[in-house]
């Protein structure tokens, strides 16, 4: 007896059918139309640096990137609540908590960026010179010339 899976199904079909992607499709949906109603209000500058995060039972959480917007949205709390307070989605709204949390993927460099001083270049040379195994000496070389091609 073989193992036959079941046909594929598009994902429209699934989230309309299976019931938990349903709610957390519906769940998203609805974070997604606070955050836009949040936005609104907010300064253009902070918008980039302030989340929803949940909202129940009269209590907004907002993630927010760092302690200087945190400290900067919460000077302006009383004036966002009551901004926010006149959309039907927040009505009930009585507080607003703000949480601090850094943006989990940093930032890299763009580009391949490689600093490498002319002595580090002439020891990974040096170390080159010995090495008697062929890729092991061509890779180093290949790492040395990385400072000498700098003007």
């Amino acid at each position: 007896m073989a193992f036959r899976p079941l046909p594929a199904k598009a994902p429209a079909v699934l989230l309309r059918e299976a019931k938990p992607l349903k709610a957390i499709f519906g769940h998203a949906r609805r974070l997604g139309h606070l955050q836009r109603l949040l936005d609104s209000q907010l300064q253009p500058a902070a918008r980039e640096h302030c989340h929803v995060a949940s909202w129940r039972e009269g209590s907004l959480l907002l993630i927010v990137t760092d302690g200087h917007w945190a400290t900067r949205l919460r000077y302006q709390q009383k004036r966002l609540l009551r901004q926010l307070q006149a959309f039907e989605e927040f009505a009930s709204l009585t507080r607003i908590l703000f949480k601090v949390q850094p943006p989990t993927v940093q930032v890299g460099a763009k580009g391949h960026t490689l600093d490498l001083s002319t002595d580090a270049a002439e020891t990974i040379q040096a170390t080159a010179d010995g090495i008697s195994d062929p890729s092991l000496r061509a890779a180093l070389e290949r790492l040395a010339a990385h400072a000498r091609a700098k003007p």
